[in-house]
């Protein structure tokens, strides 16, 4: 299977530690992933240029990759790149991250659903009808670092293919 590239999208600064580690498994194109230094050159923009970043990068991607903390949902850039991956007709996914340890050695609680309040199409239907949330079933992190591994090229690969109804 092709690594694909993908938009990871995540809470820069309460999950950038677990973010790494699911960027780092090598399961995506190395193109999918940029360096913390990017993001902290882009955050320091205007909204505009924040916006034509993430276009930028998300047309050159196939896929959005959604990782959920405790507090994803609901944040405004994250918003942003889930309605531009649904606008530009790219698979979307999310992988819940809150079981991975931090840099502290922490978890966290589970997030909301980021998909929840987004509404598409005609009859408003909720995105996270459509958007598949993984989340492993075990509680200890490296487990759970296991089965994000183990799963996320399949689940890249579903989002693709099942991608919400335009």
């Amino acid at each position: 299977m092709a690594k694909r590239q993908v938009f990871f999208s995540f809470e820069y600064n309460k999950d950038a530690w677990r973010a790494s580690q699911v960027k780092e498994m090598g399961k995506v194109d190395g193109s999918s992933t940029f360096s913390s230094n990017d993001w902290e050159e882009v955050k320091e923009k205007s909204d505009t240029k924040i916006k034509e970043w993430i276009d930028s990068q998300m047309a050159k991607r196939s896929c959005l990759v959604v990782l959920i903390g405790a507090t994803t949902s609901g944040r405004k850039w994250i918003k942003y790149e889930i309605e531009k991956a649904y606008e530009l007709n790219k698979g979307i996914v999310g992988i819940y991250i809150h079981k991975l340890k931090d840099s502290q050695g922490n978890q966290t609680s589970k997030g909301s659903n980021p998909f929840y309040n987004i509404f598409i199409g005609e009859n408003n239907e909720r995105l996270s009808k459509y958007v598949t949330c993984f989340d492993s079933s075990y509680s200890t992190s490296t487990y759970v670092y296991d089965d994000i591994k183990n799963n996320i090229e399949q689940l890249i690969e579903d989002a693709i293919a099942n991608k919400a109804p335009r």
